[in-house]
């Protein structure tokens, strides 16, 4: 099946971020676009009120009927969805086309020029800062994002076909579908060992991704990855690097060095080196496509971000909230170093949800340590996802193995109650699963409370 002799495309799993970009990329072709998901969501309104049908029940009957013919249907769904679920295994039964997210994000973006961000983290931020710095050159491009940019107030950007930014995501080995002219490798720390086993085969994989680049394609790397690429950093000798940094009023100004020159007096107002490197890496892909890299360094100062990355909600002399996505013990100690350093000598206080069983059980000993550097700790019952719960993992074990006399486990119901009992300076929460759900209702507590 070619997309361009479809007329169907359903969805399962449609409220998820990335499938989600694809049902609103296939509704603008023209396509009539339905599907289901476990939960409403704010992104599953959106896509109702986009004129996009979405029902909430595993239920073949609630499929409509005009999704019903394979001849015309192509099914796409997330590998989160479990075998087990009765639309997918009518599906399946009945012998339609079906993809998984991935291949027919790399279908999409075969016949484009295609820009891959990928790494084990800053994907999203990355490629927001990319399509951003695209954007402002004016490209012919469209963007396929991991999160909400606060710049487009969308997950995905359609603005032409010379260019598609992706995220080359690594898990279920999925940016292998992709067929990038350009690319970068953010990190490979390790992670989603469920589908991996070990580090090894992580490893293996992004070999494997940088191979696709191996001919005529171009790859940077992050300084210190065992993998060859044109290098980016900080403090070091890469071939593009960040140079001179300082803070000034919660910004970051610094210098960056290309191959080719030294440009002076750049501004980046995300928080965090972590941010300063995912800038770095977006810059240097734009400038390998030909982008004049002066004009580039400007752009960087007017990204606004991405939303759940480091974003303020309360922000005054004394106090400040933020929210991040962080999910994974080296996000955790990014978020830190960014608090830290923004903040300095406040104390800080962590709202943490874990996220998936397998997770938590992997890198127990490492979330631990990186949590236990937060003046109080309040920590929220791990959020499943695709998991059943694993036998002795849960979030009173991991509260047992921090070495913290500021700790506490929290149910959502009592945590607002909890946090103004701690009477934060500095509050971050943390965690890829529903927590931001909770995050509107902190903001209009503290703003009532200062």
């Amino acid at each position: 099946m070619k997309l361009d002799h479809i007329h169907n495309v359903y969805c399962v799993g449609i409220g998820g971020i990335g499938m989600s970009a694809l049902a609103r990329y296939f509704h603008s072709r023209g396509k009539v676009v339905a599907g289901y998901d476990k939960t409403p969501s704010d992104i599953t309104q959106t896509l109702c009120v986009s004129g996009i049908s979405v029902h909430y029940e595993d239920s073949v009957a609630d499929i409509p009927e005009n999704f019903k013919d394979k001849a015309t249907t192509l099914v796409i769904y997330t590998p989160a969805v479990p075998s087990t679920h009765q639309e997918l295994q009518y599906f399946k039964a009945q012998d339609f086309v079906l993809k998984k997210r991935a291949e027919v994000l790399g279908m999409i973006t075969k016949d484009s020029f295609c820009l891959a961000v990928a790494g084990t983290h800053g994907k999203t931020t990355t490629s927001c800062i990319l399509a951003h710095l695209l954007d402002c050159r004016k490209a012919a491009f469209s963007a396929f994002l991991g999160g909400v940019s606060e710049d487009f107030g969308s997950n995905v950007v359609l603005q032409g076909g010379q260019y598609t930014v992706v995220e080359a995501d690594e898990f279920d080995r999925s940016f292998l579908q992709l067929s990038p002219k350009v690319a970068c490798i953010t990190a490979m720390d390790a992670d989603h060992l469920d589908i991996y086993e070990t580090t090894g085969e992580l490893h293996a994989a992004f070999e494997d991704f940088a191979q696709k680049l191996s001919d005529q394609g171009t790859l940077l790397v992050r300084n210190g990855l065992p993998i060859a690429g044109i290098t980016y950093g900080i403090d070091d000798e890469s071939d593009y690097c960040i140079c001179h940094v300082a803070v000034q009023n919660g910004a970051y100004t610094f210098d960056i060095k290309t191959p080719e020159q030294c440009i002076e007096g750049v501004t980046f107002h995300k928080p965090g080196r972590h941010n300063l490197l995912n800038a770095l890496a977006a810059f240097a892909m734009a400038v390998e496509i030909g982008f004049a890299p002066s004009a580039l360094a400007r752009d960087l100062a007017s990204f606004k971000g991405v939303q759940r990355r480091f974003t303020y909600h309360l922000k005054s002399s004394a106090f400040a909230f933020v929210d991040d996505y962080a999910h994974h013990p080296v996000e955790i100690a990014a978020v830190y170093q960014a608090l830290t350093e923004m903040h300095p000598g406040k104390a800080l206080t962590a709202v943490f949800q874990p996220h998936l069983y397998s997770r938590t059980r992997d890198f127990a000993e490492d979330f631990a340590k990186e949590l236990s550097r937060f003046d109080q700790v309040l920590l929220l019952e791990i959020y499943p996802a695709r998991e059943e719960p694993l036998p002795g993992v849960s979030s009173s074990w991991l509260l047992e193995m921090m070495d913290h006399p500021q700790k506490k486990l929290v149910s959502k119901a009592n945590l607002i109650e909890e946090i103004t009992q701690c009477e934060p300076q500095i509050l971050v929460t943390m965690g890829a699963g529903d927590i931001g759900l909770e995050v509107p209702k902190i903001k209009t507590a503290l703003a009532h409370e200062s």
